[in-house]
């Protein structure tokens, strides 16, 4: 399992600075659902905020919105005209998530888009400052080489899961998601034109840059 889980995901927990109170309504009402694992959560979603914040991202890309959370977390850290745009292939998930938006005061800052998530990246165009993964897991290699050239100069794409329970050290090659998490993490790191770094953040988070960019 993931080094952030049990105690120590308590312990930094504790130690993250609270959602909103509307946020934390989204949260509770995710958490009573069969569902509730795929959640990001708060310390995911201040990570998430504060990297919005840090890169000064005004365009962001996000596939896979499921209820919501990590959609306003990333909109929180906007500056004046920023945008998140995020996919869900789900129909119900899409209706609560935009609900979710509606009620929010910063909702205007998001533009939810339902259907495949690979089919909506085709039609955007780029570049995005950030973009975040946390979609279909088979369909992460493709993602990823559908994204890259839409990725600014010094954007950053983030994969979430990449650790996946742990099962990435003792990977189960007939279980389609632990193949497709473990092929992406080795094609990550082979990979010439990116940089990436793994964190182990809830269920691990990968981190990707562009190599052929320079720090100013």
């Amino acid at each position: 399992m993931p080094a952030s889980d049990g105690p120590l995901a308590e312990y930094a927990a504790a130690h993250t600075t609270p959602e909103t109170e509307h946020l934390a309504g989204v949260a509770r009402k995710t958490l009573a659902r069969p569902d509730a694992g795929m959640l990001s959560g708060l310390v995911e979603g201040r990570l998430l905020e504060t990297l919005v914040f840090a890169t000064g991202a005004e365009r962001v890309l996000e596939l896979g919105t499921y209820t919501g959370y990590s959609a306003l977390s990333m909109a929180a850290a906007l500056p004046a005209g920023g945008r998140v745009i995020t996919c869900e292939a789900d129909a119900d998930n899409a209706r609560e998530a935009q609900a979710n938006f509606d009620a929010s005061p910063i909702g205007e800052r998001i533009e939810l888009r339902q259907g495949p998530a690979l089919a909506t990246v085709e039609a955007l165009p780029g570049p995005f400052d950030l973009v975040f993964v946390d979609a279909e897991k088979t369909g992460y290699q493709g993602y990823f080489e559908a994204l890259l050239p839409k990725l600014g100069p010094r954007g950053l794409m983030l994969f979430d899961n990449t650790l996946w329970s742990g099962r990435v050290l003792d990977p189960d090659t007939d279980d389609e998601r632990t193949a497709a998490i473990t092929s992406l993490n080795e094609a990550l790191l082979r990979d010439a034109r990116v940089v990436v770094v793994q964190l182990t953040v809830r269920d691990g988070i990968s981190l990707v840059r562009r190599a052929d960019t320079r720090a100013p």
